[in-house]
């Protein structure tokens, strides 16, 4: 450059209009009019910027504000893209986890019973000879065994079950479900029918001359109904599933007390543990109706182990879960013929047979010598065969059986 655009001492003079731009004009620059304060400088330009490689469109430029560095994403150390920013990667990783613990709580609810099946024993309940033709709707017989198979001498005194031999059963139902109301019908044990091949009896001789097969050949043979399925408990696993639900509440109309059922019990509703569930369903000795009030509370009793079974703590809680399927799977026998599908179906039918969505009887009788009553059961036993639960009178469904 030439002489005339540099100070003497080789620098570049202020005033020269052509460096304004790094010393401000003569108006607003240090060089004001003498006395006079000077005026502010003008402020430092913002000189543009180009984009680098990698920022974003409009970054450092005249469009949007540039991204803060803390939110901008973090380049990988190998070059792989970018990383989520922190608080993402941690929702993430926690979202994750949840997944995983659903995936196992679904796996632990459906292996749970698949497990359990393979526990359960199976009969053969299906006796030879003619038999009722198909009908609509699915009937159970729901047998209550009382073998003291299994049990010690000290289980034996503790549930008040004695030393009897052999198999007998304390329990007879027949569970009717179709497009009607769920019908659960008590058989009393005491009742007069004719056993195949043994005559006049009471019904459940059948099952201590002849087991399954013969109980259901006299049963079918005196009703007229089909019985498609085959459920047996025992005395040690009825207990074990009633305490496996944390126990149920029953509703004496009186003071129960016992020995031979080794019950003790005030009036009023009540929780009761397994052994006092026991008890109660098979006591007969405190009620001048005896076998007919027995049936009563082993409906009762019934209907309150369904109640309990199918509480959403019962899956909520993985050890009722599991203890559950456990002590079914342990305390029931089957027929052969008797499926998972009919399984699960007879299951969640016991919980839906009381109140509106379902009937509990007693087999229509004449007498306290448990007598059927010629009229009355045979009608209730051709809308049971015909799936007409719904037409079934309060006449004919009666507590105790006996007519008005």
């Amino acid at each position: 450059m030439s002489n005339r655009s540099r100070g003497s001492e080789g620098s570049p003079e202020k005033g020269s209009p052509e460096y304004n731009w790094l010393y401000g004009s003569q108006r607003s620059g240090r060089g004001g009019a003498q006395g006079q304060p000077p005026a502010d400088p003008e402020p430092t330009r913002v000189m543009p910027t180009m984009n680098r490689p990698g920022d974003g469109p409009g970054e450092g430029s005249g469009g949007q504000p540039p991204v803060p560095p803390s939110d901008r994403p973090r380049t990988s150390p190998r070059g792989g893209g970018s990383t989520p920013p922190p608080k993402q990667r941690s929702r993430r990783g926690r979202f994750g986890w949840v997944k995983l613990v659903l995936l196992l709580w679904l796996v632990f609810l459906i292996a749970v019973p698949i497990w359990a099946w393979t526990k359960i024993d199976k009969v053969n309940a299906d006796p030879n000879g003619d038999r009722p033709e198909n009908q609509p709707g699915h009937t159970y017989l729901l047998v209550g065994s009382d073998s003291r198979e299994g049990l010690s001498a000290d289980e034996r005194k503790a549930l008040g079950t004695g030393k009897a031999e052999g198999r007998r059963t304390d329990t007879i139902m027949l569970l009717h479900t179709g497009s009607g109301p769920n019908l659960l019908l008590s058989i009393p044990r005491d009742s007069i029918v004719d056993v195949p091949g043994y005559g006049t009896e009471k019904v459940n001789a059948a099952y201590a001359y002849g087991g399954p097969k013969l109980l259901v050949k006299t049963l079918e043979g005196e009703t007229g109904i089909a019985i498609d399925s085959y459920v047996e408990i025992g005395f040690a696993g009825f207990v074990n599933v009633v305490d496996a639900v944390g126990g149920i509440e029953i509703c004496p109309k009186e003071k129960m007390k016992d020995k031979l059922a080794n019950l003790d019990i005030p009036k009023g509703c009540q929780e009761a543990d397994g052994p006092t569930a026991l008890g109660y369903a098979r006591s007969r000795h405190t009620s001048s109706l005896g076998d007919i009030d027995r049936a009563q509370h082993q409906r009762e009793v019934v209907s309150a182990v369904g109640k309990e079974a199918v509480s959403p703590w019962s899956v909520i809680n993985p050890l009722r879960y599991f203890r559950l399927s456990s002590a079914g799977a342990e305390s029931v026998r089957l027929g052969e013929d008797t499926g998972p599908f009919d399984t699960l179906r007879f299951a969640w039918a016991m919980t839906r047979v009381s109140g509106e969505e379902g009937l509990t009887c007693s087999v229509p009788i004449a007498d306290l010598a448990v007598n059927w009553d010629p009229e009355r059961a045979p009608k209730m036993f051709d809308l049971i065969k015909e799936d007409r639960t719904s037409d079934i009178s309060k006449q004919l469904c009666k507590a105790s059986g006996l007519a008005d």
